[in-house]
């Protein structure tokens, strides 16, 4: 700590509370306040010396030795009041009294103190008011013309007259005066060079080291400024976007919008705000260049307004402030698709009911109608023949109810990823054969065609070979239910590589646009309604759907309206090896992944996916693994 430091603290205590906020008004009062406490203080411990030199002071000494008190009172007033530009007019008010009072003693206007009336404005100058400066300079001049007045009607004591040493010390001190009030000018310039110059350094700070872009737009868009920060977001050199540069970026779908919230704020004078997407360029792990598109939210505000002739407002330029907002939007775009999965449950649940209480009704109507025959047979007189068809009856109708509660069960365990399959090596050959033998009576019954083209020299595979029997079985069931008498059908297999292809293809009716892009939903029946042509509940192809993604394997469907649909389900030859890693059990026991609905995003990337194909006529539906 310096000598002076205690004086430097207590010159703190003095500046008014409401200057403290702000460095440069602090200053300002400080610089007021320290020469004339200081000055003063000094003058006034000098008079005992300077008198014992000079002896008996002069009317002239006396009046100067009482104007030493007024500083110390003006910085007193500032101190406790805060006033700044009351304290300068005071200021001006005291030294002017002074010279005019040294002046009148001296001779007039011809004094030496006479020149002490200039540095009355320059003091004055130190406030950086203009009013003061006025107020200053008018005191002058009237202190002026006040001492030429009295000149001129000889009312002056020309008994009074300072000698020569007098008069030089006037003019040396005045000149000394002046000079400290310019070195006085010069500091507090320097402190507004260095406070202006440290908020900007601050403004510079922020600008680098916030993620949000700053930018600055001509009423045109053009870009004018941009904060470094835009190096990041767009991945992209600040002078790469400067004038129409991030306009080039912006998606074409977005530029209207983008440039309508810049025309607006920039003519209505008004604030805007627009989402728009925006092109960013990076580099990929591996070194490759990359291109994306990320949502940008930008706030823009009308900046530096100016007044046309008709007096209206018009905003010149426009300052924005633009945020990456793409985790947002994808959260967005996540709550629309669970609400649109919400819908399709609550979907699936009403075709659910529809369709299971039919199917579930109508064997447990005959179940009950035939039993209560039967416990009747006494009064309804019934032969051994019609029991037994009435038994007939009630067994038929408990297998059909058997195999519909069958296939919700699997349909729940695949979705709960409970479903276990037991892959073992067989002849894929004898599982066609045997499906063939197995839904043969069916095919007479319905009157159509069951053809086999599956070669027996097929190779063996490791699957589940219950499930490739259900899949077999469900698909030629389906083919058979929606095909009319005199169709046919053919279920071929051949190898390819390291998959075997199953394909089962009839000429009934086909599927529709439409509903070709649902089928495999769990209880969606194409063309499906209450009075519906077909039974079942829906669940054939969900299953068929969810054993191949369970093998690892491919499901296509193909398909057109009057000419029929050829459904191929391609499976590899060792199952245990293709079987996607998404379908191995959370810790939780639950399976990520739920066949017929959109697959989360850990399992999109790399399981299963579904398309469609463009054609109007024909339409494909694939589940396969991703390469």
């Amino acid at each position: 700590m310096g000598p002076f430091a205690p004086i430097k603290i207590y010159i703190e205590t003095l500046v008014h509370p409401s200057a403290q906020h702000d460095a440069l008004t602090a200053a300002r009062h400080r610089a007021f306040i320290a020469p004339r406490l200081l000055g003063s203080i000094a003058a006034l411990a000098a008079i005992p010396v300077y008198l014992l030199i000079r002896g008996t002071p002069s009317i002239i000494e006396l009046v100067v030795v009482g104007w030493l008190v007024a500083p110390i009172l003006i910085a007193y007033f500032l101190s406790r009041t805060g006033r700044y530009e009351s304290a300068h007019v005071l200021s001006s008010l005291a030294l002017t009294g002074l010279v005019t009072a040294v002046a009148a003693l001296t001779g007039g206007i011809a004094s030496f103190a006479a020149i002490w009336l200039v540095v009355v404005p320059l003091e004055a100058a130190l406030s950086a008011s203009r009013r003061v400066v006025a107020i200053a300079s008018t005191l002058a001049l009237a202190a002026t013309g006040l001492l030429l007045v009295l000149g001129a009607c000889h009312l002056l004591s020309a008994a009074l007259s300072a000698p020569a040493g007098l008069a030089t010390l006037g003019i040396v001190s005045a000149g000394l005066y002046a000079t400290g009030l310019a070195l006085g000018a010069e500091a507090l310039a320097r402190t507004s060079f260095w406070l202006l110059y440290a908020e900007e350094d601050r403004y510079r700070l922020l600008a680098r080291n916030i993620t949000d872009v700053i930018t600055r737009h001509g009423r045109d868009g053009a870009v004018l400024f941009v904060s470094p920060a835009a190096e990041e977001l767009f991945g992209a050199r600040i002078g790469a976007l400067h004038g129409h540069g991030l306009f080039d970026r912006v998606h074409v779908a977005d530029r209207p919008a983008y440039l309508t919230a810049l025309g607006d704020t920039a003519a209505l004078a008004e604030p805007r705000s627009v989402e728009f997407r925006v092109r960013r360029e990076g580099d990929e792990a591996d070194g490759r260049s990359k291109v994306e598109f990320i949502w940008i939210e930008m706030r823009c505000r009308p900046f530096d307004p100016a007044a046309n002739d008709s007096g209206d407002t018009i905003c010149r330029e426009v300052v924005a402030v633009l945020r990456d907002v793409t985790e947002r939007k994808r959260n967005q775009q996540a709550l629309l698709d669970a609400h649109a999965e919400t819908e399709r449950a609550d979907a699936a649940k009403g075709r659910f009911l529809a369709t299971m209480s039919h199917e579930l009704r109508t064997p447990l109507n005959a179940i009950i109608g035939f039993s209560e025959m039967l416990m009747k047979e006494a009064a309804l007189h019934l032969d051994a023949e019609r029991r037994n068809e009435y038994a007939g009856l009630i067994n038929s109708s408990g297998h059909h109810l058997l195999s519909v509660v069958n296939g919700v069960l699997d349909m729940s365990k695949i979705e709960t990823g409970n479903f276990e399959i037991t892959p073992e090596p067989f002849a894929p050959a004898k599982v066609v054969t045997n499906c063939c033998g197995i839904l043969a009576l069916r095919a007479r019954e319905a009157g159509v065609v069951l053809e086999k083209r599956a070669a027996e020299d097929l190779p063996d595979m490791i699957a589940d070979k219950r499930a490739l029997s259900q899949i077999l079985l469900n698909l030629v069931s389906n083919a058979i239910r929606f095909t009319d008498r005199g169709g046919k059908i053919s279920i071929s297999a051949r190898a390819e590589a390291a998959h075997i292809t199953f394909a089962i293809e009839d000429n009934g009716v086909g599927i529709s646009d439409e509903d070709l892009a649902r089928v495999g939903e769990p209880y969606f029946q194409a063309g499906s309604s209450y009075d519906r042509r077909h039974g079942g509940t829906g669940l054939g192809l969900s299953i068929v759907k969810g054993l191949v993604q369970l093998h690892g394997g491919e499901l296509l469907i193909r398909s057109r309206v009057g000419e029929g649909t050829r459904v191929t389900v391609r499976l590899p030859l060792d199952c245990e090896r293709a079987r996607p890693n998404m379908f191995a059990p959370q810790p939780n026991g639950i399976v990520s992944y739920l066949p017929g609905r959109q697959a989360p995003h850990s399992v999109a990337a790399e399981g299963v996916r579904e398309t469609s194909a463009p054609s109007k006529e024909t339409q494909d539906i694939r589940v396969k693994k991703s390469a």
